[in-house]
């Protein structure tokens, strides 16, 4: 089945390939290309779709940044937004100026990442799927109605999860509904409010529940491709965003309850099993490698490699016991890292003591796993009072997982707090590296109203030089200094936009 979905993602579409290098958001194709030479029959909606997911792993060859800086994949972009502001990773030994400005909170509006083409070009495939796929109803009799919504969920999923990333990582920015189909198209287009989108977000993934399917047939499909459980988990993320917890409850209790999930108990094999292959009774939706279209990070974190885990990592996240060298949490070492160097080892090992060739580097990234879920529901039941409920998720896990002892914490399960920093604790140890830290951390720190913004300010310090930490300090006192500034290109072609006050 991974063989049908190489072949489906070698088609060359020609709404994906005729994108301007030039232009705002890298999004105006050529006039009239794509309506008057596609979208005539339900096999040029499916080949859209699979350009869609095409596009959740590579870049298209033609489209540069604007800037003329590197031009990340997706993966590599949801890696760093996660995880290098956080304290889970450190600057490895080849780093860019770029990158090492930024995990020191040295952050101007001229770096090249805090640019969010790649976001937008695939934002631009679901608009165009969204707007003209309804129309091949009219010119192929062989497609139902079933089977547009189907691709309709897709499309609208897919553009609500990078809409959601867009939001937690740069607070406000455009929202863009139609499809740039024509240079005549308008690109002075002002922000939306981070609650805009969130509520866009919600709406879509609304509408996206209702046509999607619970299986594709097989696991590949069901794992690569967007499910009704993906949106659940979706939902689920999003809700607590919001604050809206017992919404945030139900979505992810579709996901527990549905019996399509089930945590994999440690083995010699789980290693293997969850990351290397992909695809498990764990996952909920991946982005699906392959040895023909490899993943970004066997350069990334091992050959040349731009970020190492923190040096405090394995041990206060995993827990060291000194005692007994045999006594570890077998999601640290050769799971999620290497002792003693630091690699990041989680989308490059092939199993527990062997890292996958370069030729063999086809490791999924992992949007959402089923742990993943099940932490975001523990997070629900203690913001709504039922810190037990929660504490029995935790355990759960740790049981599963082998947790060792040391890391194991008592909690009050009424001190909503302390349950809140026990799941932080174990999400990171579970979802160590997965882009996950960042946005776990601010999510929490920013509720009431910034209640407990020392969660961010005690996380920035873990890695923060000692000469940097005061004026790191100072400015994470700033809420507007957790999201990124919007990049000077887009500024410059786009003047409806406004700066992030923090950047000003």
């Amino acid at each position: 089945m991974r063989t049908k979905i190489n072949a489906l993602l070698t088609i060359l579409l020609i709404f994906v390939t005729t994108v301007s290098c030039n232009d705002y958001l890298d999004l105006r194709p050529e006039d009239g290309i794509v309506r008057d030479e596609f979208w005539k029959t339900k096999e040029d909606i499916q080949a859209a779709v699979v350009g869609i997911y095409s596009s959740l792993l590579k870049s298209p060859p033609v489209v540069k940044v604007p800037t003329g800086g590197t031009d990340y994949t997706l993966s590599e972009t949801l890696f760093m937004f996660g995880e290098f502001r956080a304290d889970m990773v450190s600057p490895g030994g080849f780093v860019t100026p770029d990158q090492r400005d930024i995990t020191t909170s040295n952050i101007l509006s001229s770096n090249d990442l805090t640019s969010w083409a790649v976001l937008y070009r695939v934002i631009n495939y679901c608009n165009t799927v969204i707007e003209l796929a309804p129309g091949v109803l009219k010119t192929d009799p062989t497609l139902t109605q079933k089977q547009l919504d189907n691709y309709l969920s897709e499309a609208l999923a897919i553009r609500a999860y990078l809409y959601f990333t867009l939001a937690r990582t740069f607070k406000d920015a455009p929202l863009k509904l139609t499809a740039t189909l024509s240079d005549t198209d308008n690109f002075q287009l002002a922000s939306s409010t981070q609650n805009q989108i969130f509520e866009q977000v919600a709406k879509d993934l609304e509408l996206a529940e209702k046509y999607a399917v619970s299986s594709y047939g097989n696991t590949a499909y069901d794992k690569g491709r967007v499910t009704v459980y993906a949106i659940n988990a979706m939902q689920a993320d999003l809700y607590l965003w919001m604050e809206k917890y017992p919404d945030a409850l139900a979505a992810a209790t579709k996901v527990t309850n549905s019996g399509r999930f089930a945590l994999i108990p440690m083995s010699g094999s789980w290693f293997s099993r969850v990351f290397a292959e992909g695809n498990s009774s764990e996952s909920i939706f991946e982005f699906q490698f392959s040895t023909t279209n490899l993943n970004p990070f066997y350069d990334m974190l091992f050959q040349r490699p731009e970020f190492v885990a923190s040096q405090t990592v394995l041990e206060d996240v995993f827990g060291v016991d000194f005692a007994d060298a045999n006594n570890v949490d077998r999601r640290g070492d050769r799971c999620s890292l290497i002792a003693g160097t630091n690699e990041i080892y989680k989308f490059t090992g092939l199993n527990n003591s062997e890292r996958k060739s370069l030729q063999e580097a086809d490791t999924h990234w992992f949007v959402y796993r089923y742990a993943d879920v099940m932490l975001l529901k523990a997070e629900a039941l203690a913001e709504m009072g039922q810190g037990d409920e929660a504490l029995k998720i935790i355990k759960e896990i740790r049981d599963t997982r082998g947790a060792i002892k040391l890391t194991e914490q008592v909690v009050d399960p009424t001190n909503k707090a302390d349950v809140i920093d026990y799941i932080l604790a174990e999400r990171a140890r579970e979802l160590a590296f997965e882009g996950k830290r960042w946005f776990d951390v601010l999510r929490n720190a920013r509720k009431n109203n910034y209640e407990r913004k020392e969660l961010m300010i005690n996380m920035a310090l873990v890695n923060a030089p000692a000469d940097q930490q005061q004026s790191i300090m100072a400015k994470l006192q700033d809420p507007n200094s957790h999201y990124l500034p919007i990049n000077e290109y887009d500024l410059y072609t786009n003047k409806a936009l406004v700066q992030n006050p923090f950047y000003k």
